[in-house]
């Protein structure tokens, strides 16, 4: 589904809603207000319920936007605002959790006229916000790569390979939307908050006050055990992922690769440094006036190469990669592994670098040349190493105290249910998206996980795969069968029968 499909979808049930308004309950003031009441709150019911079934999609999403808002300040008049995002990005998922919840709840004050005046303005103010939000990621599109936000001298031609955040995450993932698709979106949205500011009277309200307060506090303890049992207590209750279950990932990999792999670059987008005329020409036309010896450097300089769409849209499948911790990439050997292999994920390893300074007994040697004659009277030099003193020396190593909480969920869950899948013969490994091999090594060490094989891989692409960490993804053939949340991960002779063929 796309945004205009939903958008008519919204807009017909917002008619409908309307009529049972008009008609029905016979409490509308004013048709428009009423209509504008019934498709905003429907649009922010559904965009709400998209993201809380997944509310760490939400949270991963924020956690780029503070590392981009850091950044972005940083070096600038404001940069005493940059330390506040690294805080806010500890709370990412609390922070998600709220803003979403908060957003259903909106959408459902509008439909039945609670608190109209805080309902309008709770609205704009969220809509404002979130026009925020997409606006800076679609004009880091102009921004080049190098440059900062507040740079705007040295702003240039949209391209959407300089935006920071690539997706908004509006509607989560289940419609992944071209950030100024989306920022179009909101500033389409921004009218009817408006409005509504100027017609909160005529806001129609339904049923008595008392079943209306009754309806959003029972919505809100809902919809917050249900947030919750989304990633704290269990995986997703809808995955809209490309890795979910059931999902043939060698294939859709190799698609994606034959797909990107066919793009053309139809056209060339070009500035030229002394006048700053920008102009797009078509591939052959390019060629061509290269050739006469027009658009050449360093006159002109290439800003983008358009490329045609791929046959196949490219999904988070293409990014899979993984890696062993020399660098040499495995993600091959997985995707054609035939038999059935469990893959540990690990977003990260909690733990607290603790700096040693231990001491180690150091031989020092000389060396001492000695002249030697031979029976013939000719002289050599012989050059003989040899022990002088032995000495104390400091040396520093860095350990690891590993957070308890995570290891526990290894003891206690994991460790048992893959080491009685390996004397069935599957393959098990664990993927971290930690980039300190060193690090990687001495957690293996640690948990006594030699048997095992560690790789690491991107973080976002972990996150992507599963909504868990620790969190078990059961393989068999390139195919995810099953995946598992590191508190719902059950006895391995449960299961067996059942993934074992």
């Amino acid at each position: 589904m796309g945004l205009g499909q939903l958008t008519i979808i919204i807009l017909i049930v917002a008619a409908l809603i309307t009529a049972a308004v008009i008609w029905g309950f016979k409490r509308s003031d004013n048709w428009l207000v009423t209509y504008l009441q019934s498709a905003t709150g429907a649009l922010f019911i559904f965009s709400g319920w998209v993201k809380v079934a997944d509310p760490m999609g939400t949270g991963f999403k924020l956690e780029q936007y503070f590392a981009e808002f850091q950044a972005t300040f940083e070096g600038t008049w404001f940069s005493f605002i940059a330390p506040l995002f690294p805080v806010l990005s500890n709370y990412a998922l609390a922070f998600s959790v709220v803003v979403i919840i908060f957003e259903i709840l909106i959408g459902l004050m509008l439909l039945i006229g609670l608190w109209r005046k805080f309902t309008a303005w709770a609205f704009f103010l969220l809509v404002l916000f979130f026009t925020f939000l997409t606006g800076f990621t679609f004009l880091t599109g102009y921004v080049p790569s190098g440059t900062n936000f507040f740079q705007f001298s040295q702003w240039g031609p949209y391209s959407a390979s300089n935006m920071r955040v690539t997706d908004c995450g509006c509607f989560g993932d289940f419609i992944i939307i071209e950030p100024r698709v989306s920022f179009i979106k909101d500033l389409i949205l921004l009218v009817p908050a408006i409005f509504l500011l100027f017609y909160i009277r005529k806001m129609h309200r339904l049923f008595s006050y008392k079943t209306r307060l009754t309806t959003i506090v029972v919505a809100a303890i809902f919809l917050l055990v249900y947030a919750f049992s989304n990633f704290a207590w269990n995986l997703p209750h809808i995955d809209f992922r490309a890795f979910k279950e059931n999902t043939d990932v060698r294939t859709q990999y190799h698609k994606e690769l034959e797909a990107a792999g066919n793009v053309e670059v139809v056209a060339w987008r070009l500035k030229n440094q002394e006048t700053g005329q920008v102009v797009e020409l078509p591939t052959d036309e390019y060629f061509a006036e290269l050739g006469s010896g027009n658009y050449t450097p360093p006159d002109w300089q290439v800003l983008e190469q358009i490329q045609s769409e791929p046959e196949i849209p490219e999904t988070k499948i293409s990014d899979f990669s993984v890696n062993q911790l020399d660098v040499t990439e495995v993600t091959h050997d997985i995707l054609e592994y035939p038999g059935h292999s469990i893959m540990i994920v690990a977003y990260n390893l909690p733990g607290a670098a603790i700096r040693e300074t231990y001491t180690v007994m150091d031989t020092i040697y000389v060396i001492d040349s000695v002249l030697l004659r031979d029976e013939a009277g000719v002289d050599s030099l012989i050059v003989l190493e040899r022990m002088d003193d032995v000495v104390e020396v400091e040396k520093e190593r860095i350990t690891y105290e590993w957070d308890s909480n995570f290891t526990s969920h290894f003891h206690e869950r994991i460790l048992p249910f893959v080491s009685s899948a390996m004397i069935e013969g599957v393959e098990v490994y664990l993927v971290a998206g930690e980039g300190d091999s060193n690090k990687i090594r001495m957690f293996q060490e640690y948990m006594g996980m030699d048997h095992i094989s560690f790789y690491f891989a991107d973080d976002i692409l972990l996150k992507t795969i599963i909504r868990s960490s620790p969190g078990v993804v059961w393989w068999k053939d390139g195919h995810i069968l099953r995946k598992w949340h590191k508190l719902r991960l059950p006895e391995f002779n449960d299961v067996k029968g059942e993934l074992l063929d």
